[in-house]
């Protein structure tokens, strides 16, 4: 029932039976390989990059049926060449219909698959789990607003870079990136589309009786998925598939909590209504589900291991949740999550001292701090709330000097930026926040004004 079997990793290949080029991109490695492609690893010379070209295999060429069908799916991903600008979204660089091996140029994720974190003896911690499912959960959403059904989520089309082992021996998830786009329904299109798409282990009821997917069909994949990367198995599971569909269909899946020990409830209920049979039943859009998915991020029933930094879905929450970043979309927030700099601070630190020079601001997540000027506490401020950006605006050093203290009166966390963090910063996301300070500052200056010349309302 696949419509194409997973890329296997391949090692890097030896000279032999590896081109020099394809197109305009130096090979240097073939790193995977599927029934109808592969992929090699290249280099962008013109823009000195590494990228992933995925080419129709040659000896497709023979079958003239087995050559259309995959034609489908080439065309699929070649109309999003430049159309999806995500964080956890590959991206699609360039697309080749060349005479005669088609090939799609995709952004170079240098991570594995999720299916090597899918085996008993390999599941990752439930908190990285489900910050897997977040990552997953937006990168699906932002592709349903632009009218795209992904139809074959399944661990193999997710990547994951992980950062090194620490000291104790814990991996740290760094990146997630959904991939693999030859098997999307794009809603807005009026070609000819395949339907009855997928990977018969992670395929909704709806997909697998020919039924108009929706984002709730999707949905169905991710959830199980995340059940897969909880559990060590999937599901359902079976050798034969028309025992495997009436699973699917009719089954209920066995409860996590008997596969996994201190599966909290509130994550298994959320997996396991992503599976419900009735597309009703499930979350009822993206937004839901990452929501509940953020939630349980932040919840102190998920059990965390070593972890001890905040997680990037947690993070994503507090963000959205403030004023100064209300206008801000997914896409400039999550680069806001990867760029600032990210600080607890407990009751009685100082974010800045009187006399102080410095070019930081901070924006406050979460928490309290109080402002005193020589002794006197003049103002209190709470989440939502940005301290430090008038020595951080400056224009020169003599202006740097911070005029008072803050304190944290609330155990607080922050996001703190210096000019050269914002200069790293997307066009885009640099004129949000140009935009948000703009307002802070109308706001200090609507309040100066007011305290000068009507004190008693201030009062």
């Amino acid at each position: 029932m696949s419509a194409r079997d997973a890329f296997d990793p391949a090692p890097p290949a030896v000279a032999a039976g590896l081109p020099e080029r394809i197109g305009r991109y130096r090979v240097q490695a073939r790193i995977g390989e599927g029934a109808t492609s592969e992929v090699f690893l290249g280099h962008d010379d013109f823009r000195d990059r590494p990228v992933a070209i995925k080419r129709v295999r040659q000896d497709l060429l023979a079958d003239s049926f087995d050559l259309r069908y995959q034609e489908h799916f080439f065309a699929a991903e070649a109309a999003l060449a430049g159309r999806l600008q995500h964080p956890n979204v590959v991206q699609i660089l360039d697309a080749v219909a060349d005479d005669p091996l088609p090939y799609i140029v995709m952004e170079y994720v240098p991570g594995d698959s999720l299916r090597r974190f899918c085996r008993p003896d390999g599941l990752l911690g439930l908190a990285q789990v489900v910050e897997i499912g977040f990552k997953c959960a937006m990168a699906l959403g932002y592709m349903f607003r632009q009218g795209l059904i992904h139809r074959d989520v399944k661990p193999a089309n997710i990547l994951a870079v992980f950062d090194e082992h620490d000291a104790l021996s814990e991996v740290k998830l760094s990146e997630i990136k959904v991939s693999d786009f030859g098997s999307v329904f794009d809603l807005r299109s009026d070609r000819t589309q395949v339907f009855r798409v997928g990977s018969l282990a992670y395929m909704s009821p709806q997909q697998l009786d020919g039924d108009t997917a929706d984002a709730r069909s999707d949905i169905y994949s991710l959830s199980a998925v995340l059940y897969h990367l909880v559990a060590g198995r999937p599901p359902f599971d079976a050798e034969q598939p028309a025992v495997l569909m009436n699973q699917i269909c009719v089954q209920p899946p066995p409860p996590l909590s008997a596969l996994r020990e201190g599966v909290p409830p509130a994550l298994e209920r959320l997996i396991l209504s992503g599976l419900e049979k009735e597309p009703s039943n499930r979350p009822a859009d993206w937004d839901a589900f990452a929501a509940a998915l953020s939630d349980l991020a932040a919840s102190p029933d998920l059990p965390r291991g070593n972890m001890h930094a905040l997680l990037d879905a947690e993070r994503f929450a507090l963000l959205r949740g403030l004023e100064f970043f209300s206008g801000f979309g997914d896409v400039e927030l999550w680069e806001v999550v990867h760029r600032a700099q990210w600080q607890r601070w407990r009751f009685g630190d100082a974010l800045y001292r009187k006399g102080e020079l410095g070019n930081t601001f901070h924006i406050l997540c979460a928490g309290g701090v109080d402002i005193y000027r020589d002794g006197t506490r003049v103002a209190q401020l709470g989440a939502g709330t940005s301290v430090g950006e008038m020595a951080y605006l400056a224009p020169n050093p003599q202006l740097r000097s911070h005029a008072a203290d803050v304190i944290v009166r609330d155990p607080a966390v922050t996001v703190a930026f210096t000019p050269e963090a914002l200069e790293r910063l997307s066009p885009t996301t640099r004129h949000r926040f140009d935009k948000a300070f703009i307002q802070v500052l109308v706001r200090r200056l609507h309040a100066a004004h007011e305290a000068l010349h009507h004190p008693q309302r201030i009062l």
